[in-house]
């Protein structure tokens, strides 16, 4: 039976006190930051990464690789044991992809689809029994402002987060019945590790850096802790009737057209 938030089960002033939360890819940049929230807040927190050892003191840390089922099942399993059951996924995990429609072969595409997109169908599915039990189930999907705007040289990512968006509305069309909420957030460009790597395929990874600044009406790249906070908003078992929806926090990127700075 769902509950909602005039249930005596739901503390108005400490909602996220021992809610069982799986963060993909919490090993560093937003999926640690998204964990650490989480712990700070009470709520009990698995990591699944390909190296977990980044992932926040007192979150348990689960090595596997999402591309690959029998391990997703095998450390969803493990995350539901160590945790008494799951509340909340948060499918974070995800690779960058550079160049235009000629820069990537059949091999990138089906390995960036593979792991930003169909992993989220692979963690979803393992956890769906659990959430089932759950009486404040949420998932909650990263996709990105590529999936709503045009960027430069990300059409193998931009791709790979416009399903991600498609996917988080279907998703949460069909678990209507189950009570499991889905949204995802669409984050600006984060100043993260994986930025970093990413910026190491220009020619110029400063001026490249300099100009995903510029292009945020805020004039900087956003935080993982900005992502974190929109992500545990969304997850909250208080926040009961937000379900299909995509939350950007993009420093404006999506709404503004502010003047070059």
């Amino acid at each position: 039976m769902t509950r909602t938030p005039t249930d005596d089960s739901i503390s108005f002033t400490d909602p996220y006190r021992g809610l069982a939360v799986v963060v993909t890819g919490g090993g560093s940049g937003i999926g640690c930051a998204t964990s650490a929230r989480f712990l700070a807040l009470g709520a009990k927190v698995a990591v699944i990464d390909l190296d977990p050892s980044g992932a926040p003191e007192g979150s348990v840390r689960v090595r596997a690789d999402i591309a690959d089922r029998a391990q997703v099942e095998q450390a969803v399993a493990e995350c539901a044991q160590q945790l008494g059951g799951i509340d909340v996924v948060v499918n974070n995990a995800g690779i960058s992809a550079v160049g235009d429609v000629t820069a990537n072969d059949d091999e990138e595409w089906a390995r960036v689809l593979s792991i930003n997109v169909t992993a989220i169908a692979r963690v979803s599915a393992a956890a769906l029994p659990h959430l089932r039990r759950s009486g404040c189930a949420s998932i909650v999907n990263m996709s990105s402002i590529a999936a709503t705007a045009g960027l430069q040289e990300r059409v193998l990512y931009s791709a790979t987060k416009g399903a991600v968006q498609a996917m988080t509305m279907a998703m949460a069309t069909d678990h209507l019945g189950d009570a499991i909420r889905v949204n995802c957030v669409n984050p600006g460009t984060v100043a993260t590790e994986f930025v970093d790597r990413m910026l190491q395929k220009f020619p110029d990874p400063v001026a490249e850096r300099k100009a995903l600044d510029a292009r945020q009406p805020t004039g900087r790249m956003v935080t993982p802790e900005e992502v974190a906070e929109t992500v545990v908003f969304l997850a909250s078992p208080l926040n009961t009737s937000t379900t299909g929806t995509s939350v950007a926090v993009d420093g404006g990127m999506q709404g503004l057209r502010a003047r070059p700075r």
